[in-house]
């Protein structure tokens, strides 16, 4: 295969494109920038980047608050830390078979000790909201290991109800029961 080296010109590809060589590339004339079309910019962008700041500094709507209270009560659990964990949970907690909160911390300190290292998954959480009380339900796999090899896997279904407390949400009842392998 031969390889033309022949330097190509501008007249040259406007030929091989088929543009006519009386035809010019005009440049779109400048528009004059008036002091009153600056200013006009100047203040389209200032409430542009208003609105921007406004919406990053509204706090979060009630349900991504409570979402996010889940997901730190998931980080504490996987950090190995009960006392990061009982942050959300109020101190008239009532969980199954009437354990307390303090029952809560017991038992999240027992299954932490068992287990060398800890995951949690939870599945697409279901929230309804309610006039300063919400209800979030999903399903958690918690899976458990001493140094690498697995000892535990179980699948729960989790009921939570939570109530707002100034500006947060904490958990007031939790049931979780072993899910079904129907479901």
């Amino acid at each position: 295969m031969l390889i033309d080296k022949t330097p190509v010109t501008w007249s040259d590809a406007q030929q091989s494109a088929g543009i006519r060589s009386d035809s010019s590339i005009r440049s779109i004339p400048a528009q004059r920038l008036t002091a009153g079309k600056l200013r006009r910019a100047f203040v389209r962008a200032v409430f542009i980047s208003s609105l921007g700041l406004l919406a990053a500094c509204s706090a979060p709507p009630d349900e991504a608050a409570l979402r996010s209270e889940i997901q730190a009560m998931q980080e504490a659990i996987e950090a190995r830390s009960p006392d990061r964990l009982l942050d959300s949970v109020d101190d008239d907690f009532v969980g199954p078979k009437g354990m307390g909160r303090d029952g809560l911390q017991r038992y999240a300190t027992l299954m932490l000790l068992r287990q060398q290292h800890v995951a949690v998954v939870i599945g697409p959480i279901d929230v309804e909201m309610f006039q300063g009380r919400a209800t979030a339900r999903f399903n958690a796999v918690v899976t458990g290991a001493s140094r690498f090899i697995p000892e535990g896997v179980e699948s729960r279904r989790v009921e939570t109800v939570w109530q707002r407390d100034g500006d947060r949400w904490v958990l007031i009842s939790a049931d979780w029961s072993e899910r079904s392998t129907t479901e």
